[in-house]
């Protein structure tokens, strides 16, 4: 069974999206939030596998709530997906950075709402890998260019191998298609993925997409 924590400060928004995942046979609404601050300590009561985060709430905002569950260590296991009502947008960009592990935009389809409470859960960071792509590469710039003009001390941990698989997590392939790529076992692929992340100190694939951009190995407009 997947836990869902729902945070929106519209309570008809709420009660949509509860139905909605409730109807369904392996997810649970296990709690709900009108604010950030209250997200965060639903989160915290009920250690859910995904939070369904709206950024702009009153008080402590989404933003600050997905900062304060990606840094809980006892909250390691839950995944932040950001709601918003557009999809190129600055504070969801900032929400990827901060921890969060996908967003989806609020007039989804119920299906890729379905789909993406999932593929969160199964550990699948990266929610419309294009889109989220998009986000990234549009916001990632002005990053960029607030951050040193060296790649950061922690890139050279990481094995020639393991920037190569970096740089195509931040082209949004699986690791299937890692493997593929690579001309390697699909098992090694992930291991390559997961080292990465330990290295980098990233929660999870979204993480390693802004990294790859914030360090320069990939640049706004590389990718189509």
């Amino acid at each position: 069974m997947i836990s869902v924590v729902l945070a929106d400060d519209q309570l008809l928004v709420r009660a949509g999206f509860r139905a909605l995942l409730n109807a369904e046979p392996d997810i649970e609404v296990v709690g709900e939030a009108g604010d950030g601050l209250e997200a965060v300590a639903q989160a915290q009561k009920t250690k859910p596998d995904v939070v369904l985060m709206d950024i702009r709430m009153p008080g402590v905002d989404g933003l600050e709530a997905t900062r304060r569950i990606a840094a809980d260590p006892s909250l390691s296991g839950t995944r932040v997906v950001i709601l918003t009502t557009f999809e190129l947008d600055e504070y969801v960009f900032e929400a990827l950075r901060l921890g969060a592990s996908g967003f989806l935009v609020k007039d989804t389809e119920p299906v890729e709402l379905i789909r993406g409470v999932r593929a969160v859960a199964a550990g699948d960071g990266l929610l419309s890998p294009g889109v989220t792509r998009r986000v990234i590469g549009e916001f990632a710039g002005g990053a960029h260019a607030r951050s040193a003009a060296t790649p950061p001390a922690t890139l050279d941990q990481l094995t020639d191998r393991e920037r190569e698989v970096l740089v195509l997590v931040a082209e949004g392939l699986s690791n299937d298609e890692i493997a593929a790529r690579l001309v390697i076992s699909p098992a090694t692929a992930k291991t390559h993925v997961s080292r990465t992340m330990i290295k980098l100190g990233a929660r999870d694939r979204a993480q390693l997409v802004v990294y790859a951009y914030e360090a320069g190995l990939i640049r706004p407009g590389w990718l189509a």
